[in-house]
């Protein structure tokens, strides 16, 4: 084939590439514009949305004042005026800002970067990186907030027509726990001095009996009897699933922000009455001693005539998170045993919220 031939096709194949090349170049270019310019729009609309909640939780503020009657209709309205061309001119200036910072990185050819689309932007460009944050909206007033519960302390027996002083168990050795959940939701609109205090919690009350003994299952009735060998320990436990309700009263502190409020309970004084109602999961006996010479470890994990039903009352005195806590059961520990016994509890409990 003639030189001249030759060359002719390979002008027309460069040709052919190069078109191709600057179609698939200007369909990308576009395509990088068209969502840039979709997210600049996102972006706008947070702003937009940002500024009314800003203003929606201004003008509660201000009507809450109005209500209190700390300020008159008139300057209510006043102020509710100055409010809403305040966030108007915010919307007009941060719109701005981003028009004109997504006009710097592509006049500049910078690269740009989404953290996350509702949250932050990333520009980088000329060297530089610019970070635009956005906060993520907050409720202005939280009625209900949620802590983690956890008491211990002594437990005991409460038997029918004895004191704890003739009590069948080690006041020292016997003790209980108790791990939960709680929520608390604040019961008037514009003051916390009342609570409501309501969860979820496992209860686990252990007791140890004086002398040699154990308990045994005799059909319907569970009785304390001596044990044939020395015991160098038997420990007896329920483990509860109960739902605790308090009322709860004391002071507190309202902390003020420019678009929320909160009422905090740290440094105050609260007390707490009301109860709980739920189930006995399980029942069990440990006992540890020496037979023979040999050491031996005996689990049993038996109904032992407990209530499955579990309800009682409950208190608490406290500062900041950390209190005195009492609780009684209104049930028997036993069903059908003649002589009535109750379990009572005393410790210290911990509300960390």
């Amino acid at each position: 084939m003639p030189v001249k031939g030759v060359k002719s096709i390979l002008m027309k194949n460069i040709f052919t590439y190069l078109s191709v090349l600057a179609l698939v170049l200007a369909f990308n270019l576009s395509q990088a514009q068209e969502k840039e310019n979709s997210v600049l729009e996102q972006q706008k609309e947070l702003v937009i949305q940002e500024e009314r909640s800003a203003l929606k939780n201004e003008v509660e503020k201000i009507n809450s004042r109005l209500e209190n009657k700390e300020i008159t209709l008139e300057e209510s309205n006043t102020l509710k005026q100055d409010a809403a061309q305040k966030h108007a001119l915010n919307i007009e200036n941060r719109i701005a800002i981003l028009e004109n910072e997504f006009a710097l990185s592509e006049r500049n050819k910078a690269k740009v970067g989404y953290e996350n689309e509702t949250n932050s932007i990333s520009i980088i460009g000329d060297g530089k990186i610019l970070s635009i944050k956005f906060r993520k909206e907050r409720p202005y007033d939280r009625r209900t907030t949620s802590d983690f519960v956890f008491a211990f302390g002594f437990n005991n027996v409460i038997t029918q027509s004895e004191t704890l002083d003739d009590s069948d168990f080690k006041i020292g050795g016997s003790r209980f726990a108790e791990l939960g959940w709680a929520w608390k939701t604040r019961v008037f609109k514009n003051t916390n001095w009342l609570r409501v205090k309501y969860g979820i919690s496992f209860q686990f009350n252990g007791l140890k009996p004086t002398e040699n003994r154990i308990f045994v299952d005799e059909g319907k009735v569970t009785n304390l009897q001596d044990f044939p060998f020395k015991l160098k320990k038997s420990k007896f436990r329920n483990d509860n699933l109960v739902f605790p309700v308090h009322l709860e009263i004391g002071t507190s502190k309202k902390k003020e922000y420019d678009d929320y409020f909160r009422y905090s309970t740290k440094n105050h004084f609260k007390f707490g009455i009301g109860g709980y109602a739920g189930f006995n999961i399980s029942t069990r006996q440990k006992l540890k001693f020496t037979e023979d010479g040999d050491k031996r470890k005996v689990k049993s994990k038996e109904d032992f005539n407990t209530n499955n039903l579990i309800y009682g009352v409950s208190t608490y005195l406290g500062w900041s998170n950390v209190g005195l806590y009492a609780k009684y059961d209104l049930n028997t520990i036993f069903n059908d045993n003649p002589l009535k016994q109750r379990n009572i509890s005393l410790g210290v409990r911990f509300d960390m919220d």
